[in-house]
């Protein structure tokens, strides 16, 4: 697993490190769906979602309760940079900045039936997907039915995967007949296991294709010499979206369990289980995930790097787990046994240890299956694919109608051969223009942070050199990587989807723990090309903006200053400030865990994120139902810092320009607020939002919105709003961190 990174939408990648913009739009079932990331999402969510920031009110419901089943996404290719016909300007800037900037688009855009929730972010990744489906269909030697484009053969290695793999997932026909078959070999070697030392080797041989069983094992950099790759292991083997689903006690989580174990007995009957059998397994599974949820830590508590920091020997790992027998584990798993261990989660651990000595192999053999079943269902015939949809996106998210095939597909190609693809992608896509223009704006951005840091009144000045040490340190990646991955050792053939897919969950698997005791590959990328999306990853010290967000709404090469520096000047922003939130900041230039603050530095710093924890719990977007403060925490951060620096570059792009004119009647610094208040326009289903409020460590699209804005005297200036407007938080309740 990658460690957290942060990134702008909610990615959980691997256990990553990865500080994102915002949480990629994808089933809680995903494979990566319960590893224990640090991750931080980074200020530009996909697809996401007020009091008014003083009352902690939601004026309206309506943004997130549009379901119309009928809707079909009404994409313009080609909006104008700031789209007024968004606005609703029947709304006060005043009273509701965000109905104010995108009311019309709210009640115009209604949730397609195949989405959970439908946003900006939506919007580009559906831009996207239909490129990456026209260059998907011209590898596997087809034309889209829409494009006048003439099919052509593929012209390289990496085209012919590319074109393999796709063609076997549109293979409709032959997945179905093939119904469970793909999965018998690994079904036979669970049967087979007689004893607890065939449990362990079928654990391992789980983790060798990237299956849930038990925990997580990976690589990652290590925390404390981020020079250094070391093996890590973590809390996992779940198969709901977070522990706390299997602890809560409310008459909601208790119904949602109820429905897992009916969904649970549902596909091992598919997989050929008799019913009453299938019934009896699943509530022995729900057991067992219950007893390695319980000792789980929680979201929040996983925010903490230096308690998830625990490396130790070999040694005393088995002693940690006496009855796990941890070198034949790593036989199993082809890694020579690794000098040392990051345990994230000792506690859980130990537990799990005794779940493992405890629990019969005869009651291990369901639990496994389920999760073959579960992590491989998106690539078996449709009765598998359908019912997995019916629990994992229409209970747990609203979501009313499966996706099209080839949107599948096509995802999953991104997912297995991202790099592959994605260097088919950016040659047609990403023009040269759009790097070197982010690229300025960043270096703008990097410039405000560091006059920004050096005139702070509550950092003193040993700590302020050591934070722009870190600054200057910062690593930039934009569009795609320098060097490729290369896939030649990856098979890849026409005859069974599923196949495919083990295959090339297997070759990453290799992959990552062959990079176990050697040195960083600083050159790597933690998200693909096409990703409508951004990231921020401590260990390294980097910001990365793939090409696929590199387009309108977040940033236009043809568009004016104002406009681009709302959205993704905001965007870059929010990466640069994850760098310093109350988790990136506990690592320093080099990208190590290290306390380089002073202690008075410190405590200024704490009360001051305090304040956003308070903001931010007090709102509730759903009755009954807050903002979790402590969880979102990081993600805010990022999110006030990002606006607050990207007005400061735009402000310096316009001292060295000179005076801007208005258009269409806004002044440059309306039009930058507009900008950066439509980025998060978003329409999301009760579901899906109340799932987000106990997964996702970013607040919802409309409080990234209010939030950030309401503490912002830039703001109130430039629409002229007076004091005690509920967008306008009083004088001694704002926040001022970045």
């Amino acid at each position: 697993m990658r460690k957290s990174i942060c990134l702008l939408f909610t990615g959980l990648l691997a256990a990553g490190n990865l500080f994102a913009q915002t949480e990629p739009n994808k089933s809680p079932a995903a494979k990566n769906a319960d590893k224990p990331p640090t991750v931080r999402e980074p200020g530009k969510k996909a697809p996401e979602q007020s009091p008014p920031p003083v009352t902690g009110q939601s004026p309206a419901v309506a943004p997130n309760s549009s379901t119309d089943t009928a809707a079909k996404p009404q994409i313009d290719k080609n909006p104008p940079p700031l789209d007024l016909k968004n606005m609703d300007t029947a709304v006060k800037p005043g009273d509701d900045f965000y109905l104010y900037a995108n009311g019309s688009w709210i009640k115009n855009n209604p949730i397609p039936p195949e989405f959970s929730r439908w946003a900006a972010f939506n919007e580009l990744a559906e831009k996207n997907n239909d490129a990456l489906h026209e260059i998907a269909e011209k590898a596997a030697g087809g034309a889209p039915k829409d494009s006048k484009k003439k099919a052509e053969k593929p012209a390289s290695a990496d085209m012919q995967k590319v074109g393999d793999f796709y063609a076997s997932g549109m293979d409709e026909a032959t997945v179905d007949a093939a119904k469970a078959k793909p999965l018998a070999d690994e079904m036979k070697r669970i049967d087979a296991m007689k004893d607890r030392k065939d449990l362990l080797k079928e654990i391992g041989r789980f983790h060798s294709m990237q299956l849930h069983a038990l925990f997580f094992f990976l690589s990652g950099q290590d925390d404390k010499d981020s020079t250094k790759v070391i093996a890590q292991a973590y809390q996992g083997g779940l198969g709901l979206p977070d522990r706390d689903y299997y602890t809560k006690e409310d008459d909601a989580s208790k119904k949602l369990r109820d429905q897992y174990v009916e969904h649970v007995a549902k596909m091992l009957t598919l997989a050929g289980a008799p019913a009453d059998q299938a019934a009896a397994d699943a509530k022995k599974i729900m057991e067992l995930e219950t007893s390695l949820a319980k000792p789980a830590r929680t979201r929040v508590e996983l925010r903490d790097p230096q308690k998830n920091y625990n490396k130790m020997k070999l040694a005393d790992l088995q002693k940690l787990m006496p009855d796990f027998n941890w070198a034949d584990y790593f036989k199993e798993i082809k890694l020579p046994a690794p000098a040392d261990v990051n345990v994230g989660q000792p506690d859980f651990f130990k537990a799990a240890g005794e779940v493992f000595k405890t629990v019969s192999v005869d009651d291990w053999k369901p639990y496994l299956r389920w999760h073959l079943i579960h992590d491989m269902a998106p690539t078996l015939s449709n009765d598998f694919v359908n019912e997995n949809f019916r629990f994992f996106e229409a209970t747990l998210r609203g979501t009313k109608q499966i996706k099209l095939r080839w949107k599948r597909v096509v995802t999953k190609t991104d997912d297995e051969l991202g790099e592959a693809l994605g260097k088919l992608y950016v040659a047609e896509r990403f023009p040269p223009e759009a790097k070197a223009r982010a690229l300025e704006m960043v270096n703008n951005l990097k410039e405000a942070l560091a006059e920004r840091i050096k005139t702070l009144d509550w950092m003193d000045e040993p700590t302020k050199q050591e934070a722009l040490k870190k600054l200057a340190a910062f690593t930039v990646k934009i569009g795609y990587p320098d060097k490729w991955r290369d896939y030649s050792a990856l098979k890849i053939d026409r005859t069974s989807y599923a196949q495919n897919v083990m295959r090339g969950d297997m070759f990453e698997v290799d992959r990552q723990l062959k990079k176990i005791g050697k040195p960083v590959d600083r050159t790597e990328w933690g998200m693909t090309p096409p990703t409508v999306n951004a990231y921020y990853n401590p260990n390294m010290n980097e910001i990365v903006f793939p090409a696929g967000i590199l387009q309108p709404p977040f940033f236009d090469p043809k568009a004016d200053d104002a406009v681009n520096y709302g959205g993704m000047g905001a965007v870059i922003g929010h990466e640069m400030t994850h760098g310093f939130d109350d988790q990136g900041r506990q690592y320093d230039a080099v990208g190590n865990l290290r306390d380089w603050w002073s202690p008075a530095s410190a405590e200024a710093y704490k009360k001051r994120s305090q304040a956003v924890v308070d903001q931010y719990k007090a709102y509730e977007p759903l009755p009954g139902q807050h903002i979790n403060g402590e969880l979102t925490q990081g993600e805010n951060i990022a999110d006030i810092g990002g606006v607050k620096l990207a007005f400061m570059a735009l402000q310096k792009a316009i001292a060295k320009k000179g005076p801007q004119p208005k258009i269409d009647g806004f002044t440059p610094e309306q039009r930058f607020f507009l900008g950066f208040a439509q980025i998060w326009r978003n329409n999301q289903r009760d579901e899906d939002l109340k799932l987000r409020l106990n997964t996702d460590p970013h607040s919802p699209g409309r409080f990234r919105t209010i939030g950030p804005l309401s503490n912002f005297v830039e703001f109130q200036k430039a629409f002229d709003i007076p004091d005690g407007s509920p967008m306008i938080r009083p004088a001694d309740q704002r926040v001022n961190i970045w």
